[in-house]
């Protein structure tokens, strides 16, 4: 993602946050992806999900 498109989706968020926030904000949700289907197929479906991923409503982020 260039510089300018993160900049794009930090503005798009209430301005009430702090720039910090909003940054932390965007890398959790630019983590928060399944695992590859590549990765699947390499480890013989041993790895299929990652304990990181969160739902925006049942979990919130660790601090």
């Amino acid at each position: 993602m260039r510089p300018s498109e993160e900049s794009e989706k930090v503005l798009d968020m209430s301005k009430n946050k702090p720039a910090a926030k909003k940054i932390r904000l965007l890398k959790a949700g630019k983590q928060n992806r399944r695992v590859p289907v590549w990765v699947m197929l390499k480890t013989d479906r041993n790895t299929v999900s990652h304990a990181k991923r969160h739902h925006w409503r049942r979990s919130k982020l660790q601090r």
